[in-house]
């Protein structure tokens, strides 16, 4: 170390059989505990040199090998280590030859220190930092004009912290001039400092390489499409100094707080960069003068800022090198010093210390030659910025600054935040299992007494003329009571009725009032009367042969039903559809989520949070609850509370765009701009490599589509393929066409709404807060949208700015903003189907009416063709297009049926006077929804044509009014209006 002489050993015999030397030599030294000697040990290693001893009366003494130990492993907590290193050879001629080994040698070497360098404590505050300076392309032209009298030596230097109080100066003084032709070499290995001093084979650091990183996961500069073009022809043709040196500076507790403070203060670092030519007649105080004033000294700032991030602990890119100048250095960095000056100043003076007397003194330059002098030294200075010189650094520590929190942690952050809730019961409550009970035992009653009735009046239940109903009853009474059945069937129904009372209406205290007594026992009676009617209902189904679960609707059902009531604004009802699912499925977080969602369009915000607290008991890693968790609690202003949903959702998903974005959105919020930026760098370099993916997938898509193409053809060409069978089966081919007419409404529900448009990190973030009517946060992607260099008011924009001013009910803005995105694009089916609905909002039917026209004759139909079809049979329907209105919806029941495609569909046909085909669709609609008021309107006005001869139709009318309050009709009535 320092080129000291730490020891050396005893004169060793080689041996030929074992082939080796056992030297067992230990040397010692003191070396100061201090933050110097510490960030010398990272730096500079232990030289161990071989010599071959020749007899005396030959010549002297050769050096045959040299052998490099690293000391870092001190630095990181050990206190001894063993290392066995290569033996390089210090002439041309390999070691292996010259010491007559059969393999290349080798050292095995022990270090081992009394005292730990680093005690633990130190040891988790510390870090070591390594930088490497790779190469510098594009260098000016008028560094390959060399004489040959002139030695050139290129230089960079950066200033880092040591202590809390000390910087030091990273020097790299081995650069080498290449001329261009060709890449440099991938994989190639890094090289240590002070090369002067090492033999060739040591210049390199051991199982340390470069690898290749894409442009676009740098974090310097000249990283957009259109540099690439020129770094692509730089770093292939031109010429460029090349250092590959890796430097480590072992930073202290003290050291490791300055570096995050002086990012924190500035987060530009100079980098200089400086070319000197030392010719053999200039004297030194010449020298000095031209480093003074030297041309070709150049500064790159690395913007530091990405190694506050929290799990970041290294950055690498490409940085442009300016001019050097006192003022923009002063204006950048706050500093005016420049360190390769100063360092040049400090050699000079050690240089003219030893020299004494023995310089000579150089004469001055006259007067009048100075500003000429000044003129080309402007000119020179320019010489970076005409070449575009850029240098590759890279910068990199052990350990993060800001460390990433871990998973397990952030888990424990999120339940923390969310409140304790039991897990969904798997079976009925109490009060529910009360009811099925009373259920039950009202049924066996009902299957007593009509067995009963069969034992006095016959199997067919035949009574006489002359016997009146209360006859009967009076014969049936007597039967029951002399039997015994009637008293225990009454027990029997005594208990549910008890179990009723204490688990279903829960009365808290004793009546001490007859008043509320008697309350009490009326709300009891309409309970009773209820739910005997639904029993009854059950049992007349079961009778019948139905079966109850048949009835039961599927998931996608369902989810469509709730869809289509939330699209008409009827959140209520679409809540009741999810929560089915919800109790059918208890375990599945995705219907939970899509409760929530609801919710949020109802502005129930406080349900909608329950639904994703729910979401994340169910399954604690489901990342749209997490996001919404997120989202919800920035929308109030508790940014500490969003913080752990957030980066539990990065964590949970690392490749999810809108995880990241909404991060980023988040620490804009909290004027983080530091992490904001490396959350949307994240985000987008994740949606470019989505999208390469999606275009190679469809790609592929599109040449196994071309080969069936073609094998159809070859098969059709020849006859020999054709199957008669086929020819003679029209009802097949019937049912073909009528599957294949279907695929086109099945592709059109599965295809995102802005799959036409061109994708950004915002407007995928868009489409997910819109979704679940995040309006606030929706804002804020617009804005960054509308400001992002690739964004600007484009067709995507405008659509998702359009919806979002649906959803705020600004139709006139929504309207103007789609009509702007026509202008740029005529053919998106999804700009002309929300114009319609602004239009359709708006109560301007006619102009509704053309753009869902224009909207489902373009090719690729609209993502929310069901919605479009149900607005423009009603739009028909107003202007007694009856015709056009039945077509409309009989193709929305053939696509996806719904209570409101066949209450259209009857509405319709009723108005065309087809009342078997109304009657046949209002069934359906009252089969699909029977909570519908309007189906039943339209059913009690079919009646009155038949003249009331319809008996079956006019009881089942009958029995939904006798379920059905006025008040719900009503209401219900004005809803569906309104909608």
């Amino acid at each position: 170390m320092d080129q000291t002489m730490l020891g050396e050993s005893d004169i060793k015999l080689f041996d030929g059989v074992s082939q080796c030397v056992d030297y067992n030599f230990t040397c010692s030294f003191h070396l100061p505990n201090d933050a110097q000697a510490l960030s010398d040990m990272a730096l500079k290693p232990i030289i161990l040199t071989v010599i071959k001893v020749l007899p005396e009366e030959k010549q002297a003494d050769v050096a045959w090998g040299q052998a490099v130990v690293d000391l870092l492993p001190l630095l990181q907590g050990q206190s001894s280590f063993s290392s066995t290193v290569p033996l390089n050879p210090a002439t041309k001629v390999p070691a292996a030859e010259v010491l007559g080994f059969n393999s290349k040698p080798t050292l095995d070497v022990c270090v081992r220190v009394s005292d730990p360098m680093v005690f633990e404590v130190e040891l988790s505050a510390s870090n070591v930092l390594k930088v490497t300076v790779e190469t510098a392309y594009s260098v000016p032209e008028s560094w390959l004009q060399i004489s040959e009298s002139s030695l050139c030596t290129y230089t960079a230097a950066l200033e880092v912290p040591l202590t809390t109080e000390r910087d030091q100066v990273l020097e790299f003084c081995d650069g080498r001039l290449k001329v261009g032709g060709q890449r440099e070499e991938m994989g190639r290995q890094r090289k240590r400092p002070h090369q002067g001093i090492l033999v060739p084979g040591n210049h390199f650091l051991p199982a340390s390489f470069f690898y290749p990183e894409p442009i676009e996961q740098e974090n310097g500069e000249l990283t957009g499409p259109e540099d690439r073009t020129f770094r692509n022809e730089a770093e292939t043709k031109q010429s460029r100094v090349s250092w590959d040196t890796e430097m480590h500076c072992f930073l202290d507790a003290g050291g490791v707080t300055r570096l995050r403070q002086k990012i924190i203060e500035n987060r530009l670092w100079p980098v200089e960069i400086m070319r000197s030519i030392d010719t053999l007649a200039k004297g030194t105080k010449m020298q000095a003068e031209e480093t003074s004033e030297n041309p070709c000294h150049g500064v790159a700032f690395v913007d530091m800022k990405q190694l506050l991030c929290p799990g970041v602990s290294s950055i690498r890119g490409a940085y442009s090198i300016q001019p050097f100048s006192e003022e923009e250095l002063l204006r950048k960095v706050n500093r005016s010093i420049s360190i390769l000056k100063e360092q040049v100043k400090t050699a000079t003076n050690q240089v003219k210390g030893r020299a004494g007397s023995a310089a000579g003194k150089g004469g001055k330059n006259p007067n009048g030659s100075s500003k000429g002098a000044k003129d080309s030294k402007d000119a020179a200075r320019k010489i970076y910025v005409d070449a575009r010189t850029y240098i590759i650094i890279e910068m990199a520590l052990d350990k993060p600054l800001v460390p990433k929190t871990s998973p397990e942690e952030l888990s424990r952050r999120v339940k923390d935040l969310m409140p304790h809730r039991p897990s969904s019961p798997l079976r009925p409550s109490r009060a529910d299992r009360a009811v099925l009970d009373f259920h039950r035992q009202v049924g066996d009653v009902m299957d007593h007494v009509s067995n009963q009735l069969k034992e006095l009046f016959g199997a067919a239940c035949v009574m006489s003329g002359d016997c009146s109903e209360e006859q009967v009853m009076a014969q049936l009474m007597g039967a029951l009571h002399d039997s015994g059945r009637y008293f225990s069937w009454k027990k029997q129904l005594q208990l549910a009725v008890m179990r009723i009372v204490c688990d279903k209406m829960q009365p808290e205290e004793p009546f001490t009032d007859l008043q509320d007594f008697d309350a009490f026992i009326s709300k009891l009676y309409a309970c009773l009367k209820d739910e005997i009617g639904i029993a009854q209902q059950k049992e007349k189904m079961h009778s019948l042969g139905a079966d109850p679960v048949k009835i039961q609707f599927s998931c996608s059902q369902l989810r469509h039903f709730a869809s289509e009531a939330q699209l008409i604004g009827d959140y209520q009802q679409a809540a009741q559809y999810l929560q089915q699912l919800v109790w059918r499925y208890p375990n599945e977080a995705s219907h939970v989520f899509e409760l929530g969602g609801v919710y949020m369009f109802s502005g129930d915000y406080t349900k909608a949070k329950i639904c994703f607290h729910d979401c994340m008991s169910i399954q604690e890693t489901h990342q749209p609850s997490l996001m919404m968790c997120g989202v919800l609690e920035m929308m109030f202003g508790h940014y500490e509370k969003a913080k752990p949903f957030l980066e539990r959702a990065t964590a949970v998903d690392p490749t999810s765009v809108v995880a990241w974005t909404l991060m980023g959105l988040f620490h804009q919020c909290c004027n983080e701009s530091i992490l904001a930026d490396k959350a949307f760098v994240e985000a987008r370099v994740l949606l470019k490599a989505k999208q390469t993916t999606m275009q190679a997938q469809r790609e592929e898509d599109d040449k196994d589509e071309k080969k069936r193409d073609q094998q159809e053809e070859e098969e059709m060409a020849s006859p020999t393929c054709q199957s008669p069978t086929l020819k003679q089966d029209p009802e097949h081919s019937d049912q073909d066409s009528r599957a294949q007419d279907k695929l086109p409404a099945q592709s059109v529900g599965n295809r995102s709404p802005a799959a036409t448009f061109c994708a950004s990190i915002y407007t995928e973030t868009l489409q997910f807060l819109l979704r679940t009517c995040a309006l606030q946060m929706a804002e804020q992607a617009l804005s960054q949208e509308l400001l992002s260099p690739d964004g600007g008011r484009s067709v995507s924009f405008l659509y998702h700015l359009a919806k979002w001013q649906l959803l705020n009910d600004d139709y006139c803005s929504a309207a103007n903003s789609l009509r702007e995105a026509l202008f740029h694009n005529n053919q998106d089916a999804d700009v002309r189907s929300l114009l319609g609905h602004c239009y359709y909002l708006q109560g301007a039917f006619s102009d509704a009416q053309e753009c869902y026209e224009q909207s489902l004759n373009i090719q690729q139909q609209p993502s929310d063709c069901h919605f479009v079809l149900l607005r423009l049979g009603s739009v028909y329907l107003q202007q007694e297009k009856f015709k056009e209105a039945k077509a409309v919806y009989l193709k929305a029941c053939e696509q996806s049926p719904s209570c409101r495609t066949w209450l259209g569909l009857g509405a319709v046909c009723y108005r065309l006077g087809e009342l078997s085909v109304a009657e046949h669709a209002l069934t359906q609609a009252s089969y699909l929804n029977n909570q519908n008021p309007e189906v039943w309107v339209y059913l009690s006005l079919i009646c009155l044509k038949f003249n009331l001869k319809n008996e079956s139709l006019l009881q089942e009318v009958t029995e939904l009014k006798n379920q059905m309050s006025v008040g719900h009709q009503a209401s219900g009535l004005g809803k569906n209006s309104q909608a």
